[in-house]
């Protein structure tokens, strides 16, 4: 297919006739990268007609590129970009700090890229031991079903819900199947009404903060916690107390007097992995009912209970509208999916819907009618159960090499999970550890983001086995111990 007229025009402020205003504007194309080696050109009577010129001026213009090596022609089949031509300038072309814009002044404080950033490469694949957390294994994701069930989605009979506008609403199947199945498994009981889907578990988090928060309101985050969780909550210019977790998760106790909200990972804290008694639980809604503060729980990984039930959700305690609960399949389908769910009191979903709109309008609709499919057809469970048989094999050769190689464990969940909260020796610095073992194709987390403090201890790591063969676990783990020098 040739270029498209669309990406002509001639620019006004140039000079010379038009023959050579033409010559500038394909040249400077190629130039600036636009128009690659290869592409072909519109022909000369439909260039001419878009741009209002004549037939000839163009052939005319053409012909002096093709003499200049930035164009080729072959006979009938039309004029191509040579192989030959100049290359783009390997500088950009707009480097920052050009211009007369002072982004500095005008961004003042302003600064979202001092978010914490990630430190996995974006070809952790070809990594022989990829610790990482979060990540889709393609040998255990249902593709077969899921390209069905989005075919499906696809069909005539879903049109309108695959192209329609629906502003702030939802896809019906999809909030039914929250819930009747997903939320009664946590113990829930909740009405279409006290239901929002959400691009992923994060974006539950924001609009949670935004609603709930402000510049005079208090909020509680766990220390050490999922660092994006806690720039969320920088950036609704609330009062932010870190509360230092134990090892059963956030001490109520601890939660400064004058909280507003307090948000939490009761069930399976990350990142150590934690979960929270019920007796302390019961002391957390009894707390805040005494003193009128909300909970957000990031309920994130429940599914992968495999070694023992999980404990109850902490929303399915509630009797007082308290709790806010925030739900995903991103971590148990694929990250990619962004898909998750808030549940609360039907007045707090009405102001996240109405928030979420303002944004996003809603999730797209193709992605939830494919999801709503995936998962009441029954693929979704057994997914689940398929993936907790695999982790907690994985699970049991990375306790066993963690042991074989004396390795510590700062925190392992008792309920599964599919990571491990490790300590370096005193003096190991995680960071530049997984800098060195990358050169030995080991992926690790280094602990450090997750803490608040400009002076947390930088000798925690996460170890994390969703991405991982069995089969590799233990030399992997090998290498990590020598490199740490267990």
């Amino acid at each position: 297919m040739p270029i498209s007229t669309d990406s002509f025009f001639l620019d006004p402020a140039t000079e010379g006739t038009l023959q050579a205003r033409i010559q500038q504007m394909v040249a400077q194309g190629i130039l600036a990268g636009r128009f690659m080696p290869g592409e072909k050109l519109p022909s000369s009577r439909k260039l001419a007609e878009h741009l209002g010129v004549s037939r000839i001026t163009v052939t005319l213009a053409y012909t002096e590129l093709v003499a200049d090596d930035y164009l080729v022609s072959r006979g009938r089949s039309g004029y191509y970009v040579s192989e030959n031509a100049p290359e783009p300038p390997s500088f950009p072309a707009n480097a920052e700090g050009t211009g007369s814009v002072d982004w500095a002044r005008i961004l003042g404080g302003q600064r979202y890229t001092m978010a914490p950033a990630v430190t996995r490469p974006a070809d952790w694949a070809s990594f022989r031991f990829p610790f990482i957390y979060g990540q889709a294994d393609p040998t255990l994701f249902d593709s077969a079903n899921w390209r069905l069930c989005a075919l499906q989605a696809l069909g005539k009979r879903d049109f309108y819900s695959l192209t329609s506008d629906q502003y702030d609403a939802d896809d019906p199947k999809l909030v039914e199947f929250i819930a009747r199945h997903s939320l009664p498994r946590r113990g829930i009981l909740a009405r279409p009404e006290e239901i929002l889907v959400t691009m992923g578990a994060q974006n539950a988090l924001w609009l949670s903060a935004h609603v709930l928060l402000n510049q005079r309101r208090r909020a509680v985050v766990e220390d050490p916690c999922y660092s994006t969780q806690r720039w969320i909550l920088t950036q609704a210019r609330c009062q932010l107390d870190a509360v230092p977790i134990d090892e059963d998760g956030l001490n109520p106790d601890d939660i400064p007097l004058g909280t507003d909200a307090v948000f939490t990972t009761p069930s399976h804290q990350c990142p150590t992995t934690a979960t929270m008694p019920l007796a302390r639980r019961e002391q957390l809604l009894q707390r805040a009912e005494r003193e009128d503060l909300l909970i957000v729980e990031d309920d994130y990984e429940f599914e992968m209970s495999f070694l023992k039930p999980p404990s109850p959700a902490l929303k399915s305690l509630d009797r007082n509208g308290r709790v806010i609960y925030i739900g995903s399949f991103s971590k148990s389908l694929f990250p990619g999916l962004r898909l998750g769910y808030l549940v609360g009191p039907e007045a707090f979903i009405r102001e996240a819907r109405a928030l979420r709109a303002t944004v996003l309008r809603h999730p797209p609709g193709q992605m939830q009618r494919t999801a709503a499919y995936f998962l009441s057809l029954g693929h979704y469970d057994s997914l689940i159960r398929r993936v907790s048989r695999v982790l907690h094999e994985r699970r049991r050769v990375t306790d066993d090499a963690i042991a074989e190689f004396g390795l510590s464990v700062a925190g392992e969940g008792a309920y599964g999970g599919s990571s491990i909260w490790m300590k370096a020796p005193e003096g190991v610095d995680t960071e530049d550890l997984a800098l060195r073992l990358r050169d030995k194709s080991v992926l690790i987390e280094p602990g450090r983001s997750f803490f608040a403090a400009p002076d947390a201890p930088q000798n925690y790591y996460r170890l994390a086995y969703s991405s991982i063969a069995a089969n590799r676990i233990r030399e992997g783990i090998e290498i990590i111990a020598e490199a740490i020098g267990a």
